[in-house]
C-alpha cells in the first residue's frame, strides 16, 4: 500500500514574507517548528516532500532542504532514505518526560507538576509568597487613597527629568559603555554626600557612599555581611517589614523591641536581648507609627552600640518632608564611633522606579560592601546614575523637595481634617512631623485587620498596624498615606472610611 505523505493544514499559514531581513529557510523553519510543537502535525506524521513543499510555496528546493535540515539537527523531524520525512516521536520538548505522559500543548504552555527541591530560606518565601500578607510596595496599579510609600508622580517633572537624562545619554553615556565602579559613578557619590550633609547632617565623604538598587538591596547587603546566622537583631515593634525580611533572610533572630513616644526602647532592649549585634532603627520618621526619636533615646542607642560593639542600621527613607521646624540630624552625625550604617533613597523624593537608594558606611565596612557587590548586581545602571547626578547638582533636587514640601503639608492638614470631623470619636490621629503618612488609632477591640479587609471592599487601601507588630497588638490602627492622592481623593477616601465603622 503506497503510504500518504501528510498534507500541511493550509499552505498559506506557511506564506513567507520576502519584504522581511529573515531569511526565507529561518521563517518556513520557524512555521514548521511551531506547528510541530503545537500539535497540528502529530509525532510520526510524514512531512510533504522538500520538492512539492518548495513547489506549493513558490521557493527554491535549496530553501526547504536547508529548513529541513535545521529541524532534523535539532530533533523535530527525521530523515530516512526510502522512508520520508516524518514528524520525530520524541520531540526536544518532551524528552525528559516521564514514557506515557501526554506530548506538551505548546499553545497552552502548561507547567509540569513536579517536586520543587528549595532551601529553607526558598522554602520560608514561597509560603509567605502564598500567604495572605500585606504589601507596602510592588504594585504597578494606580495610586489610590491610602496607599503609603508612593509620592504624588503627577507633580513630578517627568519632562524636565527626560531633558536631563537626554543631555546626559548625548554628551557622556557614550564614553561610559564599559562596567563601571561598584561603589557607583563618583560624582554622584560627591552630589550625595554634599547633599545629606546640608540636609541631614551626616558626616561623610565620597568614598564612603556606596551607590545601590534601592534601600531594600542596601537592607539586604548590610544583613548578610553583619550578621551570621543565629544572630540577635534588634528591630523596632511596630517596623517595617521589608526589613524584618532582610534581617529573617540573614538567618538573624527577631529582637522586637517597643516603641514608645520617644522612639525604640533602648533600655528594654538592653535588658531583654543584652547580646543584639545589631540595631534597625527609623529614627526620623518611625514606620509606621510616625514618632520621632528623641535625643535621649538616640545618645543611648549610640553607647549601647559602642559598649556591645554593634551596629546600626539607619533607614532614613522619607525625612527631607519635615512639616515643623528645622529637620533633625539624622543619628549618624552623631555617631563618633563609627557604629551606624546610614541608608537613604530616592523612592520617596524623585519615583520609586528609580530604584537607586545609597548607603554611607563606616570606612572599615567599605571594602566587604564592595566585595559583595561585586557578586550581586556589579552597578547600578549608569545612565540612571548620570541623570540623578546632573538632577542633584543643577539643584533640580532642593527645588522639586521644597515644592513637595508644601503640597504633602496641606494633604496632610486636609485628611486630619477630615477623619477629625468624620471619624472624631472612632480613630484618634497622631498627626506625623515629618513623611508620608500618619497613624490612626482605632477604639479598643477594634479588628484593624478585618477593617482592612472591608476598605480593600471600597476601593480603599489602608494598613493594620497590628500586621506590623511581631506578637499580640495592644490597640489596633490604621496607617493612611497621603503623598500619593489629591485633595479630593483624599476627601472621598474619609467618605469611604466613614462606611466600614460601626454607626
Amino acid at each position: 500500500m503506497t503510504k500518504k505523505r501528510q498534507a500541511l493544514h493550509n499552505t498559506a499559514d506557511f506564506a513567507l514574507n520576502r519584504t522581511l531581513t529573515m531569511p526565507l529557510h529561518r521563517q518556513l523553519y520557524d512555521r514548521l517548528r511551531h506547528t510541530i510543537l503545537s500539535g497540528q502535525l502529530q509525532p510520526g506524521h510524514l512531512l510533504p516532500s522538500t520538492r512539492v513543499l518548495a513547489s506549493e510555496l513558490g521557493i527554491s528546493l535549496n530553501t526547504v532542504n536547508n529548513a529541513y535540515d535545521q529541524l532534523c539537527a535539532e530533533g523535530y523531524i527525521e530523515r530516512r532514505v526510502g522512508q520520508g520525512t516524518r514528524v520525530a516521536c520524541d520531540l526536544p520538548e518532551t524528552f525528559f518526560l516521564p514514557k506515557g505522559c501526554p506530548q506538551r500543548n505548546a499553545a497552552l504552555d502548561e507547567t509540569p507538576h513536579t517536586t520543587l527541591f528549595l532551601s529553607h530560606l526558598g522554602e520560608a518565601l514561597m509560603s509567605q509568597a502564598t500567604a495572605s500578607s500585606i504589601q507596602t510596595y510592588r504594585r504597578s496599579t494606580p495610586p489610590r487613597a491610602f496607599r503609603t510609600g508612593t509620592p504624588d508622580l503627577h507633580a513630578f517633572p517627568f519632562q524636565q527629568w527626560s531633558q536631563v537624562a537626554a543631555h546626559c545619554a548625548r554628551s557622556l553615556l557614550k564614553h561610559m559603555g564599559t562596567y563601571q565602579e561598584v561603589a557607583g559613578f563618583y560624582p554622584l557619590r560627591e552630589a550625595i554626600a554634599s547633599h545629606v550633609s546640608i540636609t541631614r547632617g551626616v558626616h561623610c565623604q565620597a568614598e564612603q557612599v556606596l551607590i545601590v538598587p534601592g534601600a531594600q538591596t542596601a537592607l539586604d547587603l548590610a544583613a548578610r555581611l553583619l550578621l551570621n546566622p543565629g544572630d540577635l537583631a534588634w528591630i523596632e515593634n511596630p517596623g517595617y517589614p521589608g526589613a524584618q525580611r532582610a534581617l529573617l533572610n540573614a538567618g538573624a533572630q527577631l529582637a522586637p523591641i517597643p516603641v514608645t513616644s520617644e522612639g525604640i526602647n533602648v533600655a528594654i532592649g538592653q535588658k531583654r536581648y543584652p547580646h543584639g549585634r545589631l540595631a534597625y532603627v527609623t529614627p526620623s520618621h518611625q514606620f509606621p507609627l510616625g514618632i520621632t526619636m528623641h535625643l535621649s533615646q538616640r545618645v543611648a542607642l549610640l553607647q549601647w552600640a559602642k559598649q556591645a560593639n554593634a551596629w546600626i542600621l539607619e533607614d532614613d527613607y522619607d525625612s527631607e518632608y519635615r512639616f515643623s521646624g528645622r529637620p533633625l540630624d539624622a543619628l549618624q552625625g552623631l555617631d563618633l564611633a563609627q557604629r551606624v550604617i546610614y541608608i537613604g533613597t530616592f523612592s520617596k523624593v524623585l519615583f520609586p522606579s528609580l530604584r537607586i537608594g545609597y548607603l554611607i558606611l563606616p570606612p572599615q565596612l567599605i571594602p566587604p560592601f564592595l566585595a559583595l557587590c561585586s557578586y550581586t548586581h556589579i552597578h547600578v545602571p549608569i545612565l540612571d546614575q548620570l541623570t540623578l547626578e546632573a538632577w542633584i547638582t543643577k539643584g533640580h533636587m532642593l527645588r522639586h523637595i521644597h515644592r513637595m514640601r508644601d503640597l504633602y503639608a496641606a494633604r496632610r492638614a486636609l485628611l486630619i481634617e477630615s477623619l477629625q470631623k468624620e471619624l472624631g470619636g472612632c480613630i484618634e490621629v497622631l498627626p506625623p512631623q515629618a513623611g508620608l503618612h500618619l497613624m490612626g488609632w482605632l477604639p479598643p477591640n477594634f479588628d484593624d485587620q478585618h477593617m482592612t479587609q472591608q476598605a480593600a471592599n471600597c476601593g480603599v487601601e489602608i494598613i493594620p498596624v497590628s500586621a506590623m507588630t511581631l506578637g499580640s497588638s495592644l490597640r489596633g490602627g490604621l496607617v493612611l498615606g497621603y503623598g500619593a492622592v489629591n485633595e479630593q481623593e483624599i476627601q472621598a477616601g474619609v467618605r469611604q472610611l466613614v462606611s466600614i465603622f460601626p454607626s
